[in-house]
């Protein structure tokens, strides 16, 4: 994931992913050098994973996609490494099962990188992009779940509203879902061109001059929504956590505020004490499991956003497990 596109050349050509130098860096501890298992929880068109299995010859990948086309595209840029990787078709909130069925109890490293990849974002069909006509789907695994369309045309007003206010940080999710609501009551949004036509005039023009694209917001919270993003990064990050083994490290690129917090919040849990503050020494199993690599979350230069567009919302954090769970 987090890759660009150059018109008219072959998907994967010129896709850089988002901060690839710096997930290099903060994996390469736990990955150099030995026998490491590695997790991509969201292989994308494999550009992380690729990197990855270049420089380190001992590692074996995991990579997860939901999207099938994306899972074949990545093979075929991975076949230079096919007997170090197992590529599997599911949610990142299933690594767990994944992990016991591949007798991979404890693994080395992990990487997310979250939000649309580029393939998706490119692919006309799938509906993701405003700036293109395409009925409203959506969804990164084409063979399950409700569509853009199903949620527009059958959610209640004030679940859409909360939807877009949420997960689009939309000022307006009042009155967009308004409006949705009265435009299906004459016939159901099918197309990607007829929401845009109707957040164009539903989104007052004022706001418009500042706030970018009024259709991106609304856009980002169906999403989120079709895909349940935000629940399967609630069930996939802890399950992550605890499958990396001491010294094993974590990075992840959120491109969301709501998906930023959840990981900042479970890493900021998992690296502190345990221990009640009034005891004068650790308890033990009671200190912290996590030492955080980055303080805060670190952004993208300007050069790489100028090279790279989606770097421009990326937060990047990461840590090293430090000690085995607590029992």
């Amino acid at each position: 994931m987090g890759q660009h596109h150059h018109e008219g050349e072959p998907a994967g050509a010129k896709h850089v992913p988002v901060a690839l130098p710096r997930v290099g860096e903060l994996l390469r501890p736990a990955l150099s050098d030995r026998p490491a298992v590695m997790v991509d929880a969201t292989l994308g068109l494999g550009g992380h994973s690729a990197a990855l299995l270049a420089e380190h010859p001992q590692l074996t990948l995991v990579g997860l996609d939901r999207d099938p086309e994306a899972l074949a595209m990545a093979g075929r840029r991975l076949a230079a490494h096919a007997d170090r990787i197992h590529l599997v078709h599911a949610v990142y909130d299933r690594m767990a099962d994944v992990l016991a069925e591949l007798g991979l109890p404890r693994v080395d490293g992990v990487l997310f990188d979250l939000g649309v990849s580029s393939l998706q974002l490119d692919a006309d069909e799938r509906g993701f992009s405003y700036a293109r006509d395409a009925d409203l789907d959506m969804r990164m695994d084409p063979t399950t779940g409700p569509t853009a369309a199903e949620v527009l045309n059958s959610y209640p007003v004030p679940q859409l509203a909360r939807i877009l206010r949420e997960y689009g940080e939309e000022r307006f999710a009042g009155r967009i879902a308004s409006a949705v609501d009265r435009r299906r009551a004459k016939a159901p949004l099918r197309r990607s061109s007829e929401l845009v036509e109707l957040l164009y005039e539903a989104v007052p023009a004022a706001s418009r001059r500042t706030g970018g694209h009024p259709a991106k917001r609304t856009f980002q919270a169906l999403r989120i929504e079709v895909n349940g993003e935000l629940d399967a990064l609630q069930t996939a990050l802890p399950a992550a956590l605890d499958s990396l083994a001491v010294g094993g490290r974590i990075v992840v690129l959120a491109y969301h505020s709501l998906e930023d917090r959840i990981v900042k919040r479970e890493l900021a849990a998992r690296s502190s004490s345990r221990t009640p503050m009034d005891l004068p020494v650790e308890l033990p199993g009671h200190g912290p499991e996590l030492r955080l690599l980055t303080r805060g979350a670190e952004q993208a230069g300007e050069d790489e956003i100028s090279e790279n567009p989606r770097a421009a919302s990326v937060r990047l954090r990461a840590a090293e497990r430090i000690r085995e769970a607590a029992e």
